[in-house]
């Protein structure tokens, strides 16, 4: 049975990942890394990811290993055309996972709330998500990842 403390425990490994990938200048050992962290987290060499990254207009949904690591990195490599990178966009000093609730089942827990991202000038971006993970080899890996940013009246 999936516990609370492993779904923790994957947030905050997803959640380091990003800030450092972010700190990453050098566009090859950026790559590395985010591929590195596609294969260890998400599910894409098992089976199929259900991917709704928050800045994705026009492809909004990404369920291929190389239309994530487009959204996560773009460049020169971009699959989808509207992608500028978003660990590329600011540097990323922390980010929090608030789970409103959780649903744990025996190889499979989805977590729903708000993660906030703070930036280097210590902006702090709020955004909505859920996320699913499957047990593999007593890791979870990300199924779904859905994310928002909040609604707003004035848009």
């Amino acid at each position: 049975m999936i516990t609370k403390e492993q779904v923790i425990k994957a947030q905050n490994q997803w959640a380091k990942t990003i800030i450092k990938l972010s700190s990453i200048k050098e566009n090859n050992a950026c790559k590395k890394l985010t591929i590195e962290f596609l294969d260890e987290l998400y599910y894409f060499e098992i089976g199929p990811v259900l991917f709704k990254p928050t800045m994705a207009k026009f492809q909004q949904f990404r369920n291929t290993k190389e239309m994530a690591l487009s959204y996560f990195i773009g460049g020169e490599d971009s699959v989808c055309e509207e992608d500028e990178g978003f660990v590329k966009k600011t540097i990323w000093m922390d980010i929090k996972f608030e789970n409103n609730n959780l649903i744990l089942e025996n190889t499979r827990a989805i977590a729903m709330g708000n993660y906030y991202f703070q930036d280097n000038n210590g902006n702090i971006i709020k955004v909505e998500y859920t996320f699913g993970y499957q047990l593999v080899n007593d890791k979870l890996k990300i199924d779904l990842h859905h994310s928002s940013l909040p609604y707003s009246s004035d848009s």
